[in-house]
């Protein structure tokens, strides 16, 4: 496995005019603020933009982005198997805004969904408080849920995965509008 190429937010600046920036985030998560240009692929729908994901490569260098780069390093590898050269944001956009720089939001856009670890913590911690309140009050067995959880975080950090993120992200306030990511694949191949 290959390890993606990383920019650190000043090179990305710098070039940023040069780059095509893809950011992987859900599309709540991109609403509240992403990088200047930056389209907008929620990770689960690489698949179906390799094509022309593919196309932009060969016209020039693709910045993978997220929120702190687990994502974006994780979308990188994916392309990387599919041929796919691609550079990856260190820190993510939360890098980018630390140092500065702007951050765009859609017009219309009011509304800000979550940030996706915001929800994970909110849902871990839901759970483990549900299953510590059901072991107590229903049957202790019912601990294990909490245990269940307690599992999967720390799978979560050996693996830098987080299979919880992403049954999160099938929620439907996580997921493009079809017309969206036809809109977004349509603005890729035009650049």
């Amino acid at each position: 496995m290959t390890t993606p190429t990383t920019l650190d937010p000043r090179q990305a600046h710098s070039r940023l005019q040069e780059l095509t920036v893809i950011d992987v985030r859900t599309p709540g998560e991109y609403a509240g603020g992403h990088m200047p240009g930056a389209l907008n692929i929620p990770l689960d729908q690489l698949d179906r933009a390799l094509p022309d994901i593919r196309t932009a490569s060969q016209r020039g260098e693709v910045l993978v982005v997220c929120a702190s780069g687990a994502r974006s390093e994780n979308a990188c590898r994916m392309l990387a198997d599919a041929g796919i050269h691609t550079a990856t944001l260190t820190g993510g956009t939360a890098a980018w805004a630390a140092q500065g720089h702007d951050l765009h939001r859609p017009e219309g856009s009011t509304k800000a969904t979550w940030g996706m670890e915001r929800q994970v913590r909110l849902t871990a911690g839901s759970v483990v408080l549900l299953g510590l309140a059901l072991g107590e009050f229903v049957h202790p067995a019912l601990r294990l849920l909490s245990a269940g959880i307690a599992g999967g975080l720390v799978f979560s950090a050996v693996t830098n995965t987080c299979g919880m993120a992403a049954m999160l992200a099938k929620l439907p306030y996580n997921r493009p509008r079809k017309a969206d990511l036809d809109a977004t694949l349509a603005r890729l191949r035009a650049n």
